[in-house]
């Protein structure tokens, strides 16, 4: 009997090391997990911030000038937005009898509102207050960079806010214009502000992560997919509520009139992300209007395609290109090719041409909606 004991002490004793070696083999797998699940979220997060959390200002040799549109008034305004930096904002205006306030919210990559100038003037003209504004970090505005996507949702919060307490808008209802980057914000923004009687959203996407899924995919190919979590929680943490809302829920927050427009030949922002994601689930929905187009590109899409001179303008810029005595792509010559290209837009650039591209067909279908809308 003793014999035997011994020998199940011994056992156990052999035992207990193989235990501890698995758990020891098993503590080292999850903490190479944990690593590499946190080096990932890591790795995510600095391309995003390395792309989204940036700042921005206008091309100053293509800048529109209101000069160039005749009978164009603007008023500079600025106002607070969440962390108490200082907008930018610009009411333009043109005659009297002015009955409704069209807010408009840029793209992101290109500055403030300036490229938008054209569509400021077009509806100034047709009887609106249009106030634009550079979202935080471009151009004139306040704050050291943007932050991420969602805070334009948060600028264009403060926008609206803005806009109603000024004493001689406050009266006027408001419609809303965004184009790519402010697609989102003008439709992700009616959860917040649901007395928005119509929204046209070009170009747009549904959700944040979308935008930098469909910028970054050419790139990074099926890996993106496995990014975009990461995107989301980090969004989440850095901007609470705002990083979760999406254009569908401002859509299903309120009752205003939803104008979609999108190009099937999007590479910046894919139609899959917009139009046909709201088309699938509004499309028998009375206040929504969908119009899609074929080969109009994302920059573009509000341009006339029967207006060439974007066209001649670049094909003498490249004659021009092949005039220069140096590599311009070289990169001890970046600077100087920067202030020559300067130079030569200045000189050569025809400021009322180059303002006056914009699709005015189009615009007349947009002032329709807003105007039924409106009734």
């Amino acid at each position: 009997m003793e014999e035997n004991e011994s020998m199940l002490e011994e056992n156990k004793k052999s035992k207990k090391p193989k235990k501890s070696k698995k758990k020891i083999i098993l503590i080292i797998l999850l903490s190479i997990i944990v690593l590499m699940v946190a080096g990932w979220w890591a790795f995510c997060v600095k391309l995003y911030e390395e792309n989204l959390n940036t700042s921005a200002d206008s091309y100053e040799p293509l800048m529109l000038r209101v000069e160039d549109f005749e009978g164009l008034e603007c008023k500079e305004y600025s106002f607070p937005s969440d962390k108490g930096q200082l907008l930018a904002g610009y009411l333009y205006s043109s005659g009297e009898n002015q009955h409704a306030v069209m807010v408009i919210a840029h793209g992101f990559g290109g500055g403030g509102h300036n490229s938008y100038m054209d569509v400021a003037d077009y509806f100034a003209k047709k009887g609106y207050y249009v106030f634009a504004y550079d979202a935080t970090a471009m151009d004139k505005s306040g704050g050291e960079s943007l932050g991420g996507v969602p805070q334009g949702v948060i600028d264009l919060s403060y926008a609206i806010s803005f806009v109603e307490s000024c004493d001689d808008l406050s009266d006027l209802p408001i419609v809303l214009f965004g184009h790519s980057w402010g697609g989102y914000c003008v439709s992700a923004v009616l959860t917040y502000h649901p007395e928005v009687k119509a929204v046209v959203e070009c170009s747009g996407f549904n959700s944040s992560p979308d935008m930098f899924e469909s910028g970054g995919k050419d790139q990074a190919g099926s890996i993106i997919y496995a990014m975009r979590p990461f995107i989301a929680i980090h969004e989440r943490c850095k901007f609470g509520k705002y990083a979760s809302n999406t254009a569908m829920d401002g859509f299903d927050a309120t009752d205003a009139r939803v104008m979609i427009v999108h190009s099937a030949d999007d590479k910046v922002i894919g139609i899959e992300y917009g139009l046909d994601k709201y088309y699938k689930k509004y499309k028998d929905n009375p206040r929504f209007t969908f119009i899609r187009f074929e080969d109009k590109g994302h920059n573009s899409i509000l341009n006339d395609p029967d207006n060439t001179y974007e066209d001649e303008l670049n094909a003498d810029f490249d004659k021009w290109l092949k005039t220069l005595d140096y590599d311009y792509n070289a990169k001890e010559n970046k600077e100087r090719f920067k202030e020559d290209k300067a130079n030569y837009l200045i000189k050569n650039l025809d400021h009322y041409k180059w303002s006056h591209r914009l699709d005015e067909d189009l615009c007349e279908k947009f002032l329709d909606f807003y105007e039924q809308a409106l009734q």
